[in-house]
């Protein structure tokens, strides 16, 4: 099922602003390169995969090569090609005329017309708004090691599992998930207060499910039903997700249910206590609040 597109309602999409464009391979187009140098990657290798690229990558590249001369308001950061979709770091330089899917929209004509098919993307697209320009280089790295990424998600499937010796913060955590999601460089905590208006609810829900509907990482221990009802609305849109919970992992841990398969499919990571932590079945007050401080820390890093 494809990922449901949200924009960001807030936004003017016309403004001079920084965003991260993913569109995805249309299934009737050959992918758009082969991963290489993927055998026994080493984790903590970024360098040691590329992706060598077929036909329609190559169409691909050229189109970009020529994006910012075919849109002067539009410069072009950082891509990445991947086999089945392509990132786009794009810079909107003045405020414009049109909104930024007419630009979108006339690359993958563009696009189109060199490769000689109807359509070599799928409709829509993915975009995230950089506010903060202090995440520019963590967008340039993510960007630049996606195929090390998936190289590593081929070649090292225990890294998908469980990590024992997390450090946050100087803190020592367990983990069980998937451990990219640490890196993503687009993080949100969800946190619902009592005290919230609801105009605040409504506004943090459209900005939650925007992050979790392009790609992005919702953080909490989802401690009320507000809370929990962000994250099935989240994993409904195969948002991902780290679930911050008060229990140490017992021996040989691994998630029941609906939590294992969000794991295995790389959209979840539980982080935990570790086991030197007293654990405990009821949920105090100062429990949440340091989970909740947690989750704000986890959101606010920029983890290597």
């Amino acid at each position: 099922m494809p990922r449901q597109i949200l924009r960001a309602p807030w936004h003017d999409y016309r403004s001079r602003c920084i965003y991260m464009i993913t569109l995805s391979k249309h299934p009737s187009v050959p992918d758009f390169g082969k991963l290489v140098g993927s055998h026994s990657i080493p984790v903590g290798k970024p360098g040691a995969a590329v992706v060598a690229f077929s036909q329609s990558g190559r169409c691909v590249h050229r189109i970009i090569a020529r994006l910012s001369a075919a849109e002067p308001a539009i410069r072009v950061l950082q891509y990445s090609i991947m086999p089945d979709h392509v990132h786009l770091l794009l810079m909107v330089l003045r405020q414009m005329d049109e909104p930024l899917g007419n630009i979108i929209a006339r690359f993958k004509m563009d696009v189109n017309r060199e490769y000689g098919v109807e359509r070599v993307f799928e409709e829509g697209y993915n975009d995230r708004i950089l506010v903060n320009t202090r995440r520019l280089d963590t967008l340039f790295r993510y960007i630049r090691e996606n195929p090390y990424r998936l190289a590593v998600r081929r070649a090292c499937p225990d890294y998908f599992s469980r990590l024992n010796g997390l450090k946050i913060n100087g803190v020592t955590y367990n983990a069980y998930g998937n451990l990219f999601l640490l890196q993503n460089p687009f993080k949100e905590q969800v946190v619902v207060h009592r005290r919230d208006t609801q105009q605040a609810r409504l506004h943090n829900r459209d900005r939650w499910l925007y992050t979790a509907a392009n790609g992005g990482v919702l953080v909490s221990p989802f401690i009320s039903p507000a809370e929990r009802e962000i994250r099935s609305e989240a994993e409904r849109m195969d948002g991902r997700i780290i679930l911050i919970t008060h229990s140490v992992f017992p021996d040989r841990y691994k998630p029941s249910g609906h939590d294992f398969e969000q794991c295995t499919q790389g959209r979840l990571l539980i982080i935990a206590p570790s086991a030197d932590k007293p654990s405990s079945r009821e949920l105090s007050r100062a429990t949440c609040l340091e989970m909740n401080a947690l989750a704000a820390v986890i959101a606010a890093t920029d983890f290597r």
